[in-house]
């Protein structure tokens, strides 16, 4: 649904401006390898994140303790 919003945009601004839609166009594969890198770092530190809470909860889950969503 979201790739559907972002080509129906896409489809108005090339009705209204479309020189700027092209440039859009052409510019979003390079902006899409700029951020990947901080994509993976981000994957990255929620891995970390997500293992120091395992640690950090690992003596109340020995004791029975279920974890509390929310």
């Amino acid at each position: 649904m979201k790739t559907f919003g972002l080509l129906i945009g896409w489809c108005i601004l090339f009705v209204l401006a479309w020189p700027l839609a092209l440039l859009v166009l052409m510019i979003w594969p390079l902006v899409w390898l700029i951020s990947l890198p901080f994509r993976l770092i981000g994957i990255a530190f929620e891995g970390v994140f997500a293992f120091l809470r395992g640690l950090i909860l690992l003596p109340a889950r020995l004791l029975g303790e279920r974890p509390r969503m929310g």
